[in-house]
């Protein structure tokens, strides 16, 4: 071998050597590199793990608080019981361990007591039981504020005749205010204290529908007060405001600042649109929904998703709720305060001389006298 072939090989040689320490080098950060990632995709499956434990956990969690709280009652109602049942003892000792015994009246004491414990338990039950519904049915709360309106009034009623029961301005003025006021001073000032006096949820819910409807109709809409008029068969529908070829259906919740509106509200009331638009295929169907209070994040995005525009902290204020209608056969000019009968039927057209009053003298002054239909003699 000559000293340039030897040359070439020592060239060759250098090649293979610089070659299989580059090899060398690539293969370690290959390496190095696969480690990495096998490392972060062991972390991120131990994440995926650990995620799943922990929402395995939070719903046998979920489960054993709704079975806890569905038994609850009992238990909360036993602890009731068991406080007063202390109290009790510590009356009956009294009696016993006085300088003179009472032994009999201790006695009779223990069995009243131990009476009055058990119906204090079953009372708690339904207290309970009662405010679990409220929770999970909203509208109940509703209800209980008609029925609570309703047994007010009977007391109030007690002094009225019959006749004079049957017309709602009892509600609001006395006996003598009732009797000797003129027909415009006592409708003012029942309808006045219509307004001040506390109403009930659904006393306010159904006010503040009427006073949105109003809203409404002021832009040239048709309403249909349907929650008022159907009640829980409105399913969610609270008012159906039509014009032309457009349709808005409104939702209310008139809720304390304290209540948020959560999307179980959203959902209901997207379902009872979705339906509406569907039996109206060649009408442009919207869906708002009015609130006092706020709505949930999840609700609001809900809601953004469902195209249900949203009108939140929205109050209540006093309007011109008189409603002065002319009968379309008769020509007759009728005023309607807002607890008459047949106040949420009648509807108001401005191009018939209809319009809505802020007082009683105001409607009166026009002409209109008030509805007879509370008379039940005179229909």
């Amino acid at each position: 071998m000559d000293e340039n072939e030897l040359q070439r090989t020592l060239d060759n040689l250098t090649q293979l050597q610089t070659f299989v320490e580059t090899y060398g080098q690539e293969k370690r950060a290959l390496e190095q590199y696969v480690h990495e990632k096998k490392a972060e995709l062991d972390q991120r499956a131990a994440a995926a793990e650990h995620l799943i434990e922990t929402n395995k956990k939070l719903i046998e969690d979920i489960e054993t608080l709704k079975k806890q709280y569905s038994s609850g009652f009992p238990l909360l109602a036993k602890a009731y019981e068991e406080y007063f049942h202390i109290l009790d003892r510590r009356k009956e000792a009294a009696l016993v361990n006085k300088q003179r015994p009472a032994l009999k009246a201790s006695e009779a004491i223990k069995e009243a007591n131990r009476l009055k414990r058990e119906a204090l338990v079953e009372a708690k039950k339904f207290q309970y039981l009662i405010e679990y519904y409220e929770t999970y049915f909203p509208f109940l709360l509703e209800v209980k504020g008609e029925i609570l309106d309703e047994l007010s009034a009977s007391e109030v009623l007690k002094e009225y005749s019959e006749e004079e029961k049957a017309d709602r301005v009892t509600w609001y003025v006395s006996k003598e205010e009732y009797r000797t006021y003129s027909t415009v001073k006592k409708n003012q000032l029942a309808l006045d204290r219509y307004w001040e006096r506390r109403l009930s949820s659904k006393g306010i819910g159904n006010l503040y529908e009427r006073y949105v409807g109003y809203l409404y109709e002021m832009d040239g809409y048709e309403v249909e007060y349907r929650g008022i008029l159907s009640g829980f068969e409105d399913l969610g529908r609270d008012l159906i405001a039509e014009k032309g070829k457009e349709i808005i259906v409104v939702q209310c919740k008139y809720w304390s600042e304290q209540k948020m509106i959560h999307e179980n509200h959203i959902f209901q009331f997207f379902g009872t649109t979705y339906k509406y638009r569907i039996d109206n295929p060649k009408k442009t169907v919207h869906a708002y929904f009015f609130t006092k209070t706020v709505l949930s994040e999840l609700a609001r995005s809900f809601a953004k998703d469902f195209d249900i525009k949203l009108v939140e902290n929205f109050r209540l204020k006093r309007y011109p709720c008189i409603k002065c209608n002319i009968n379309r056969q008769t020509g007759e000019k009728i005023y309607h305060l807002p607890f008459d009968q047949q106040y949420d039927k009648t509807r108001i057209e401005k191009k018939h001389g209809e319009f809505y009053a802020m007082t009683v003298e105001e409607a009166e002054k026009q002409g209109f006298r008030r509805a007879w239909r509370w008379h039940g003699e005179r229909k």
